[in-house]
Protein backbone atom coordinates (compact mmCIF):
# COMPACT_ATOMS: atom_id res chain seq x y z
CA UNK A 1 0.00 0.00 0.00
CA UNK A 2 1.06 3.50 -1.02
CA UNK A 3 1.84 5.60 1.85
CA UNK A 4 3.41 9.25 0.88
CA UNK A 5 5.93 10.71 3.91
CA UNK A 6 3.22 13.01 5.77
CA UNK A 7 1.29 10.10 5.95
CA UNK A 8 4.11 8.23 7.75
CA UNK A 9 4.15 10.49 11.51
CA UNK A 10 6.28 7.74 13.36
CA UNK A 11 9.52 8.62 10.94
CA UNK A 12 9.16 12.22 11.47
CA UNK A 13 6.87 13.09 14.75
CA UNK A 14 10.17 11.72 17.20
CA UNK A 15 12.26 14.25 14.96
CA UNK A 16 10.13 17.44 15.71
CA UNK A 17 8.70 16.53 19.34
CA UNK A 18 9.88 19.66 20.89
CA UNK A 19 11.28 21.58 18.37
CA UNK A 20 10.30 24.96 16.57
CA UNK A 21 9.14 24.15 13.26
CA UNK A 22 8.36 25.98 10.06
CA UNK A 23 6.91 24.76 7.01
CA UNK A 24 6.59 24.69 3.35
CA UNK A 25 2.99 23.63 2.22
CA UNK A 26 0.28 24.47 -0.13
CA UNK A 27 -2.90 22.76 -0.80
CA UNK A 28 -1.47 19.34 -1.77
CA UNK A 29 0.67 18.70 1.72
CA UNK A 30 -2.66 16.61 2.98
CA UNK A 31 -3.04 13.24 5.30
CA UNK A 32 -5.89 12.09 4.28
CA UNK A 33 -8.30 14.24 4.32
CA UNK A 34 -6.65 16.77 7.05
CA UNK A 35 -3.99 19.16 6.04
CA UNK A 36 -0.46 18.91 7.64
CA UNK A 37 -0.44 22.21 9.37
CA UNK A 38 -3.59 20.99 11.34
CA UNK A 39 -2.14 17.38 11.43
CA UNK A 40 1.37 18.67 13.19
CA UNK A 41 -0.24 21.51 15.24
CA UNK A 42 -2.69 18.72 17.00
CA UNK A 43 -0.08 16.43 17.79
CA UNK A 44 1.54 19.11 19.93
CA UNK A 45 4.50 20.38 17.28
CA UNK A 46 5.07 23.71 17.68
CA UNK A 47 4.18 25.28 14.20
CA UNK A 48 6.30 28.59 13.68
CA UNK A 49 5.46 29.70 10.35
CA UNK A 50 4.92 29.04 6.91
CA UNK A 51 6.92 29.73 3.76
CA UNK A 52 4.40 30.17 1.16
CA UNK A 53 5.56 29.50 -3.21
CA UNK A 54 4.23 30.13 -6.23
CA UNK A 55 -0.06 29.59 -6.15
CA UNK A 56 0.10 30.38 -2.78
CA UNK A 57 -0.42 28.32 1.15
CA UNK A 58 -3.72 27.43 -0.60
CA UNK A 59 -3.40 27.23 -4.11
CA UNK A 60 -5.84 30.08 -4.99
CA UNK A 61 -3.14 32.05 -6.77
CA UNK A 62 -3.20 32.04 -10.41
CA UNK A 63 0.85 31.31 -12.57
CA UNK A 64 3.10 33.56 -11.86
CA UNK A 65 0.79 35.77 -9.73
CA UNK A 66 1.80 38.04 -6.85
CA UNK A 67 2.05 35.66 -3.32
CA UNK A 68 2.51 38.09 -0.67
CA UNK A 69 3.62 38.05 3.24
CA UNK A 70 0.34 37.64 5.29
CA UNK A 71 -1.33 35.67 7.98
CA UNK A 72 -2.86 32.23 6.72
CA UNK A 73 -6.76 32.37 7.92
CA UNK A 74 -7.38 28.35 9.10
CA UNK A 75 -4.00 28.27 11.33
CA UNK A 76 -3.58 31.70 12.23
CA UNK A 77 -0.43 31.42 11.31
CA UNK A 78 2.16 33.68 9.39
CA UNK A 79 3.30 33.35 5.85
CA UNK A 80 6.59 34.26 4.29
CA UNK A 81 6.55 34.87 0.86
CA UNK A 82 9.08 32.92 -1.32
CA UNK A 83 7.51 34.14 -4.85
CA UNK A 84 7.71 37.21 -6.40
CA UNK A 85 10.60 39.45 -4.75
CA UNK A 86 12.86 36.93 -3.62
CA UNK A 87 12.72 33.11 -3.42
CA UNK A 88 15.34 32.38 -0.81
CA UNK A 89 14.49 32.63 3.11
CA UNK A 90 15.83 35.29 4.69
CA UNK A 91 18.06 34.73 7.83
CA UNK A 92 15.81 36.17 10.05
CA UNK A 93 12.71 34.49 8.30
CA UNK A 94 14.74 30.99 9.43
CA UNK A 95 15.59 32.33 12.93
CA UNK A 96 14.77 30.19 15.87
CA UNK A 97 13.62 27.42 13.66
CA UNK A 98 14.76 23.71 14.65
CA UNK A 99 13.26 22.26 11.60
CA UNK A 100 12.11 23.13 8.18
CA UNK A 101 9.85 20.73 6.75
CA UNK A 102 8.91 21.02 2.87
CA UNK A 103 5.88 18.69 1.90
CA UNK A 104 4.55 20.13 -1.47
CA UNK A 105 3.39 17.76 -4.78
CA UNK A 106 5.29 18.29 -7.49
CA UNK A 107 4.78 16.67 -10.96
CA UNK A 108 8.16 16.00 -12.44
CA UNK A 109 9.02 18.40 -14.90
CA UNK A 110 12.07 20.75 -14.95
CA UNK A 111 10.04 24.04 -15.87
CA UNK A 112 7.61 23.06 -12.84
CA UNK A 113 8.93 25.79 -10.27
CA UNK A 114 8.71 24.17 -7.34
CA UNK A 115 12.01 22.52 -7.43
CA UNK A 116 13.57 25.56 -8.15
CA UNK A 117 12.07 26.90 -4.69
CA UNK A 118 13.56 23.70 -3.06
CA UNK A 119 16.99 24.92 -4.90
CA UNK A 120 16.78 27.76 -2.66
CA UNK A 121 15.56 26.85 0.51
CA UNK A 122 18.14 24.51 0.54
CA UNK A 123 20.79 26.82 -0.13
CA UNK A 124 19.10 28.97 3.12
CA UNK A 125 19.25 25.98 5.20
CA UNK A 126 22.97 25.76 4.45
CA UNK A 127 23.58 28.46 4.68
CA UNK A 128 21.99 29.36 8.16
CA UNK A 129 22.47 26.07 9.42
CA UNK A 130 18.56 24.92 9.08
CA UNK A 131 17.79 21.31 8.92
CA UNK A 132 15.46 20.31 5.99
CA UNK A 133 12.99 18.01 6.61
CA UNK A 134 11.43 16.41 2.87
CA UNK A 135 8.14 14.70 3.27
CA UNK A 136 8.60 12.81 0.20
CA UNK A 137 5.59 12.45 -2.53
CA UNK A 138 5.38 10.22 -6.06
CA UNK A 139 6.30 11.95 -9.23
CA UNK A 140 3.21 11.74 -11.98
CA UNK A 141 5.42 12.02 -14.40
CA UNK A 142 7.95 9.67 -12.85
CA UNK A 143 7.97 6.93 -15.21
CA UNK A 144 10.51 8.06 -17.80
CA UNK A 145 13.34 10.26 -18.55
CA UNK A 146 13.24 12.67 -21.56
CA UNK A 147 13.68 15.95 -23.25
CA UNK A 148 16.75 18.18 -23.56
CA UNK A 149 19.40 18.53 -20.79
CA UNK A 150 19.49 21.98 -18.96
CA UNK A 151 22.45 24.30 -20.49
CA UNK A 152 23.96 26.70 -18.31
CA UNK A 153 23.32 29.33 -20.27
CA UNK A 154 19.81 28.98 -20.10
CA UNK A 155 19.46 28.73 -16.17
CA UNK A 156 16.36 30.51 -14.90
CA UNK A 157 13.81 29.74 -12.41
CA UNK A 158 11.98 28.05 -14.90
CA UNK A 159 14.96 25.47 -15.10
CA UNK A 160 17.91 25.78 -12.27
CA UNK A 161 19.63 22.32 -12.85
CA UNK A 162 21.62 19.98 -15.49
CA UNK A 163 18.79 17.84 -15.57
CA UNK A 164 16.07 16.70 -18.53
CA UNK A 165 13.07 18.45 -18.70
CA UNK A 166 11.61 15.17 -17.60
CA UNK A 167 13.66 13.74 -15.04
CA UNK A 168 11.67 11.06 -13.57
CA UNK A 169 12.68 11.79 -9.68
CA UNK A 170 10.62 12.27 -6.69
CA UNK A 171 11.44 15.78 -4.68
CA UNK A 172 13.32 13.63 -1.98
CA UNK A 173 15.96 12.17 -4.49
CA UNK A 174 16.04 15.24 -6.71
CA UNK A 175 16.97 17.32 -2.98
CA UNK A 176 19.62 14.40 -2.83
CA UNK A 177 21.32 15.25 -6.18
CA UNK A 178 21.35 18.54 -5.80
CA UNK A 179 23.31 17.76 -2.11
CA UNK A 180 25.05 15.06 -3.74
CA UNK A 181 26.06 16.72 -7.13
CA UNK A 182 27.14 20.43 -5.57
CA UNK A 183 24.47 22.20 -7.14
CA UNK A 184 24.10 24.74 -4.14
CA UNK A 185 26.23 27.72 -4.46
CA UNK A 186 30.01 27.18 -3.34
CA UNK A 187 28.91 23.25 -3.22
CA UNK A 188 27.31 23.68 -0.03
CA UNK A 189 25.71 21.08 1.25
CA UNK A 190 22.07 21.19 3.17
CA UNK A 191 21.46 19.08 6.17
CA UNK A 192 18.75 16.76 4.72
CA UNK A 193 16.50 14.29 5.84
CA UNK A 194 13.98 12.68 3.12
CA UNK A 195 11.03 10.89 4.42
CA UNK A 196 10.13 8.63 1.37
CA UNK A 197 6.97 6.92 0.02
CA UNK A 198 6.43 3.80 1.04
CA UNK A 199 5.11 1.29 -1.78
CA UNK A 200 6.45 3.28 -4.24
CA UNK A 201 7.89 2.47 -7.69
CA UNK A 202 8.79 4.69 -10.36
CA UNK A 203 6.69 2.58 -13.03
CA UNK A 204 3.65 2.69 -11.35
CA UNK A 205 0.71 5.19 -12.06
CA UNK A 206 0.09 7.96 -9.55
CA UNK A 207 -3.15 9.84 -9.58
CA UNK A 208 -2.67 13.36 -7.47
CA UNK A 209 -5.43 13.89 -4.89
CA UNK A 210 -5.29 17.24 -5.28
CA UNK A 211 -4.73 19.26 -8.14
CA UNK A 212 -1.16 20.56 -7.81
CA UNK A 213 -1.43 24.03 -9.22
CA UNK A 214 -4.75 26.12 -11.11
CA UNK A 215 -3.90 25.28 -14.45
CA UNK A 216 -3.16 21.28 -14.04
CA UNK A 217 -7.21 20.35 -12.83
CA UNK A 218 -6.26 16.74 -13.61
CA UNK A 219 -4.41 13.92 -14.27
CA UNK A 220 -4.24 14.18 -18.69
CA UNK A 221 -3.80 17.85 -18.17
CA UNK A 222 -0.64 16.87 -16.12
CA UNK A 223 0.82 13.87 -18.14
CA UNK A 224 0.02 16.51 -21.56
CA UNK A 225 2.16 19.06 -19.40
CA UNK A 226 5.78 18.49 -20.41
CA UNK A 227 4.79 18.33 -23.89
CA UNK A 228 2.31 20.68 -24.07
CA UNK A 229 3.99 23.36 -21.58
CA UNK A 230 6.70 24.43 -24.00
CA UNK A 231 3.68 26.08 -26.61
CA UNK A 232 3.68 28.83 -23.83
CA UNK A 233 6.78 30.48 -25.37
CA UNK A 234 4.68 30.50 -28.90
CA UNK A 235 1.39 31.92 -30.05
CA UNK A 236 -0.46 28.89 -29.85
CA UNK A 237 -2.63 29.00 -26.37
CA UNK A 238 -2.65 25.87 -24.39
CA UNK A 239 -6.14 26.62 -22.83
CA UNK A 240 -5.86 28.89 -19.83
CA UNK A 241 -8.71 30.82 -19.47
CA UNK A 242 -10.96 27.50 -20.06
CA UNK A 243 -12.32 24.96 -17.98
CA UNK A 244 -9.30 22.87 -19.63
CA UNK A 245 -5.99 23.87 -19.59
CA UNK A 246 -3.21 21.89 -20.92
CA UNK A 247 -5.89 19.77 -22.31
CA UNK A 248 -6.65 21.80 -25.86
CA UNK A 249 -4.50 24.04 -28.25
CA UNK A 250 -5.63 26.67 -30.04
CA UNK A 251 -5.22 29.92 -32.11
CA UNK A 252 -7.36 32.74 -34.24
CA UNK A 253 -5.42 31.53 -37.64
CA UNK A 254 -5.94 27.85 -37.46
CA UNK A 255 -8.19 26.36 -40.32
CA UNK A 256 -7.20 22.88 -39.68
CA UNK A 257 -8.77 22.01 -36.23
CA UNK A 258 -12.70 21.23 -35.43
CA UNK A 259 -11.96 22.33 -32.05
CA UNK A 260 -13.38 25.89 -30.90
CA UNK A 261 -13.22 27.71 -27.94
CA UNK A 262 -12.66 30.68 -26.12
CA UNK A 263 -10.14 31.91 -23.31
CA UNK A 264 -11.64 33.90 -20.80
CA UNK A 265 -10.12 35.12 -17.08
CA UNK A 266 -10.38 32.72 -14.42
CA UNK A 267 -10.30 34.15 -11.01
CA UNK A 268 -7.05 32.77 -9.40
CA UNK A 269 -6.30 30.71 -12.54
CA UNK A 270 -5.95 32.57 -15.05
CA UNK A 271 -6.26 36.30 -15.06
CA UNK A 272 -5.24 37.46 -18.39
CA UNK A 273 -5.14 34.72 -20.86
CA UNK A 274 -3.34 34.47 -24.52
CA UNK A 275 -6.22 35.18 -26.98
CA UNK A 276 -8.23 36.35 -24.22
CA UNK A 277 -11.72 36.85 -25.59
CA UNK A 278 -10.66 36.06 -29.18
CA UNK A 279 -12.31 32.76 -30.68
CA UNK A 280 -9.75 29.68 -31.48
CA UNK A 281 -9.72 26.64 -33.12
CA UNK A 282 -7.50 23.67 -32.63
CA UNK A 283 -7.46 20.89 -31.00
CA UNK A 284 -9.46 18.48 -28.19
CA UNK A 285 -6.74 16.63 -26.55
CA UNK A 286 -9.36 15.44 -23.71
CA UNK A 287 -9.62 12.01 -25.26
CA UNK A 288 -6.27 11.27 -26.04
CA UNK A 289 -3.43 9.08 -24.17
CA UNK A 290 -0.21 10.67 -24.02
CA UNK A 291 2.65 8.99 -24.66
CA UNK A 292 5.39 8.06 -22.17
CA UNK A 293 7.85 10.43 -23.59
CA UNK A 294 8.19 14.15 -24.88
CA UNK A 295 6.01 14.63 -27.54
CA UNK A 296 7.09 17.20 -30.32
CA UNK A 297 4.38 15.83 -32.28
CA UNK A 298 2.27 18.87 -31.63
CA UNK A 299 5.08 21.35 -31.68
CA UNK A 300 6.01 20.03 -35.15
CA UNK A 301 2.42 20.14 -36.36
CA UNK A 302 1.01 23.60 -35.33
CA UNK A 303 4.47 25.42 -36.54
CA UNK A 304 2.75 25.11 -40.20
CA UNK A 305 -0.82 25.74 -39.19
CA UNK A 306 -1.07 29.80 -38.06
CA UNK A 307 0.14 31.42 -40.80
CA UNK A 308 2.92 33.11 -39.16
CA UNK A 309 6.30 33.18 -40.03
CA UNK A 310 8.58 30.86 -37.73
CA UNK A 311 9.73 33.94 -35.96
CA UNK A 312 6.27 34.91 -35.31
CA UNK A 313 5.77 31.76 -33.91
CA UNK A 314 7.92 31.85 -31.20
CA UNK A 315 6.95 35.16 -29.95
CA UNK A 316 8.20 34.46 -26.70
CA UNK A 317 11.23 32.71 -28.03
CA UNK A 318 13.84 33.41 -25.18
CA UNK A 319 11.23 31.98 -22.76
CA UNK A 320 10.24 29.21 -25.02
CA UNK A 321 14.93 28.76 -24.73
CA UNK A 322 14.56 28.92 -20.65
CA UNK A 323 11.78 26.16 -20.76
CA UNK A 324 13.39 23.98 -23.47
CA UNK A 325 16.91 24.43 -21.30
CA UNK A 326 18.42 25.15 -24.47
CA UNK A 327 17.73 27.16 -28.36
CA UNK A 328 19.15 23.97 -29.88
CA UNK A 329 15.55 22.73 -29.71
CA UNK A 330 14.38 25.90 -30.89
CA UNK A 331 16.50 26.28 -34.00
CA UNK A 332 16.36 22.26 -34.68
CA UNK A 333 12.41 23.09 -35.13
CA UNK A 334 13.17 25.93 -36.94
CA UNK A 335 15.22 24.22 -39.17
CA UNK A 336 12.57 21.76 -39.89
CA UNK A 337 14.46 18.87 -38.30
CA UNK A 338 12.55 15.70 -37.70
CA UNK A 339 11.14 14.28 -34.38
CA UNK A 340 13.27 11.45 -34.52
CA UNK A 341 16.79 13.80 -35.55
CA UNK A 342 15.68 16.11 -32.61
CA UNK A 343 15.12 13.32 -30.04
CA UNK A 344 18.18 11.71 -31.43
CA UNK A 345 20.52 14.42 -29.84
CA UNK A 346 18.83 14.33 -26.65
CA UNK A 347 20.42 10.32 -25.90
CA UNK A 348 23.82 11.20 -25.06
CA UNK A 349 23.15 13.15 -22.12
CA UNK A 350 19.95 11.45 -21.48
CA UNK A 351 22.04 8.43 -21.00
CA UNK A 352 24.46 10.22 -18.82
CA UNK A 353 22.09 11.60 -16.54
CA UNK A 354 20.89 8.04 -15.82
CA UNK A 355 23.80 6.97 -14.80
CA UNK A 356 24.23 10.32 -12.58
CA UNK A 357 21.55 9.74 -10.97
CA UNK A 358 21.30 6.23 -10.13
CA UNK A 359 23.12 6.83 -6.37
CA UNK A 360 20.37 9.34 -5.54
CA UNK A 361 16.93 6.92 -6.35
CA UNK A 362 15.33 6.01 -3.45
CA UNK A 363 12.87 3.89 -5.28
CA UNK A 364 12.67 1.16 -8.27
CA UNK A 365 14.62 2.63 -11.07
CA UNK A 366 12.16 3.01 -14.40
CA UNK A 367 12.37 0.36 -16.76
CA UNK A 368 14.38 0.30 -19.87
CA UNK A 369 10.93 0.16 -22.14
CA UNK A 370 9.88 3.11 -20.54
CA UNK A 371 12.88 5.15 -21.22
CA UNK A 372 12.67 4.20 -25.26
Amino acid sequence: MLRVGAEQPALYLPLLEGKKVGLVVNQTSRVGDQHLIDVLRGKGVAVARIFALEHGVRGRVENGGKVADGIDGPSGLPIVSLYGSHYKPSEKSLQGLDWLVFDIQDVGVRFYTYISSLHYLMQACADFNVPLMVLDRPNPNGDYVDGPVLEPAFRSFVGMHPIPLIHGMTVGELAQMINGEGWLENAARCDLKVIPVSGYRHAQSYSLPVQPSPNLPNDLAIRLYPSLGLFEGTTVSVGRGTTSPFQVLGHPADSRGEFTFTPHPVSGASENPKHNGVALRGDDLRGTVPPHRLDLGPLLDWLTRTGETRDEFFSRAAFFDKLAGTDRLRHAIMAGDSEAEIRATWQPALHAFRAQRKPYLLYPDISPQAQE
